[in-house]
């Protein structure tokens, strides 16, 4: 069965929002630097410390990362949402609190016509999370 997976770009940030995303959500972050990877050599030595590859691993949580931005450069938009699936309204207002941390909330947590919770923000660092959860 194949698993989506959300990846995220940055700009030389991706160390900082990975571990805020790890300190909000929980599970092991695995982070690789230019410096150690094997194409090290490829890449200016001032780019040692960007990340090549980071990956965040909770339960069925999978979130992945980088600093290497292409030749066009790095832009935003509202295109994209991380979407997680709580076990509970408790752990939807656990993480909702801290991912909205110097964020904004775009959507407040509420019950939908559907009968679900929900809740929309951005965070810090201008990523979507959409948070939900049955009953």
């Amino acid at each position: 069965m194949a698993h989506l997976i959300t990846y995220l770009t940055f700009n030389g940030n991706c160390r900082e929002a990975m571990t805020f995303y790890r300190d909000c959500l929980g599970g092991e972050l695995q982070l690789e630097t230019v410096a150690a990877s094997s194409a090290s050599a490829e890449f200016p030595q001032p780019m040692g410390e960007f990340i090549l590859q980071a990956t965040l691993s909770k339960d069925n949580l999978v979130l992945m990362a980088t600093d290497m931005v292409g030749e066009d450069g790095l832009s935003r938009g509202n295109a994209v949402s991380i979407l997680i699936d709580c076990n509970s309204k408790k752990e939807l207002q656990h993480y909702f609190k801290k991912l909205s941390h110097k964020g904004q909330a775009t959507h407040p947590i509420g019950k939908t016509f559907w009968g679900a919770w929900f809740g929309g923000l951005t965070d810090k660092f201008g990523n979507h999370w959409l948070l939900t959860c049955r009953g």
